[in-house]
């Protein structure tokens, strides 16, 4: 109790100029610190979070892919994979690359057949579409990213076509198949995803393809962990009885996500040096302190402080110090981190000047605040301070009484 009290003594008394200067700054550099690690951890947090329920909602965890001739009895093999241990359903597939023509204009595409029925047990792109529900998808009608509709000029109801390439043919330079569709909804989710896919139903791409309705390129997975992809792709394929290529989420997204971990990992790193060169800039300001208050000091020892006294009541100066700049620089972080989707929203309102338009797979900064990193950046920071309040506290327990008074 008497440290605390003789610590607030201390901070209430005016210092000198330079030894002010340096405490404010070092205050003001763990609380700039601590702003800036929160906010980066939350978007960080946002991005992680997006990768899982955005993109990974509308990817295929797993797919199975026919490699020369299609994957014939899909109901059967649909069930099969179903039965299997971390697998929550499965559903078939047509995959197909494409082009879409309108009026002279042609943007490649990812064509899929899908089994309207069950797509929506394995995928969440339906969330993304607004002009209709995809049990409504019908005969030669097409999905179009909102990219891919923006390129050509397209609206809701034009016709157009689709050009696959004819497996069928003799020679290579022979003339794709043309599928006549029509537009009857748009893939809105902000992202690569909007500029490459088209989704048809299942039977009118068989029918172009020449496949009866039980055969199919591909069938694909829903698994119960996005993080588990690849074991459980495994071990559920060795359970059909047709040649196909296992593919994951991770081969295809992968190195996103762990682009994603490794920014988490150095932004941490560098964000608390930026803490520790501010934590240990008390050591300076305390030092000058300590300078400053031998007269104090030694009066407090002529009448009896003990050194463990002396120690404390400087330690936890430091500490306070780096508690108010952690505080208030935590605040300031949880805010922006808050609003910093709206914020960046605001000041990238013109889509042709948004940095993140095309390039990831969210348009827009997400951003998702975790107590336990408020909690640990605050720890961190306290124990920095602690540490680099170690030594001017130390120095003040060697003050001299005999020599301080006695030069006075």
């Amino acid at each position: 109790m008497l440290s605390l009290f003789l610590s607030k003594r201390f901070s209430q008394t005016r210092q000198a100029g330079f030894a002010s200067l340096l405490n404010k700054a070092s205050t003001i550099g763990v609380l700039l610190g601590v702003s800036v690690l929160i906010v980066a951890l939350s978007v960080i947090n946002g991005f992680e979070e997006q990768l899982e329920k955005r993109l990974l909602s509308v990817v295929s965890h797993v797919t199975y892919d026919a490699p020369y001739e299609p994957i014939s009895e899909w109901h059967s093999k649909v069930k099969i994979l179903e039965n299997q241990q971390g697998v929550l359903s499965a559903a078939p597939e047509i995959n197909v690359t494409g082009m879409v023509q309108f009026k002279g204009k042609l943007k490649a595409a990812q064509i899929k057949g899908i089994d309207t029925a069950s797509h929506e047990n394995v995928s969440g792109v339906g969330e993304f579409i607004k002009q209709l529900n995809l049990n409504d998808l019908g005969q030669n009608e097409v999905i179009l990213g909102a990219q891919i509709a923006k390129h050509l000029n397209l609206s809701i109801g034009d016709k157009f076509t689709l050009l696959i390439a004819n497996k069928n043919a003799k020679t290579v330079l022979s003339a794709p198949k043309r599928i006549n569709v029509t537009l009857a909804g748009l893939v809105n989710m902000g992202g690569p995803v909007d500029q490459s896919l088209a989704l048809i139903s299942l039977r009118s791409i068989q029918t172009a393809l020449d496949l009866e309705s039980d055969q199919v390129t591909s069938l694909r997975v829903k698994v119960t962990d996005v993080f588990e992809a690849h074991n459980i792709a495994m071990s559920a394929g060795r359970s059909l009885p047709d040649l196909v290529y296992v593919n994951s989420w991770f081969r295809t997204q992968g190195s996103l996500y762990q682009d994603i971990q490794m920014v988490r990992t150095i932004v941490f790193l560098v964000v608390v040096l930026i803490i520790a060169v501010a934590s240990f800039n008390i050591v300076s300001s305390m030092v000058m302190e300590v300078k400053d208050k031998q007269s104090d000091i030694a009066i407090l020892k002529t009448m009896g402080a003990k050194d463990s006294t002396i120690f404390s009541t400087f330690a936890f100066k430091g500490v306070v110090n780096a508690l108010l700049g952690s505080l208030v620089g935590s605040a300031f972080g949880v805010v922006i981190s808050l609003y910093l989707p709206e914020i960046f929203v605001w000041f990238y309102d013109d889509s042709d000047k948004n940095p993140l338009s095309g390039v990831y797979f969210v348009e827009f900064l997400p951003s998702k605040l975790i107590w336990t990193d408020i909690a640990i950046t605050l720890s961190v920071t306290l124990v920095l301070a602690l540490l680099a309040s170690i030594y001017p506290a130390w120095q003040a327990t060697k003050t001299d009484p005999a020599k301080v008074l006695g030069n006075g």
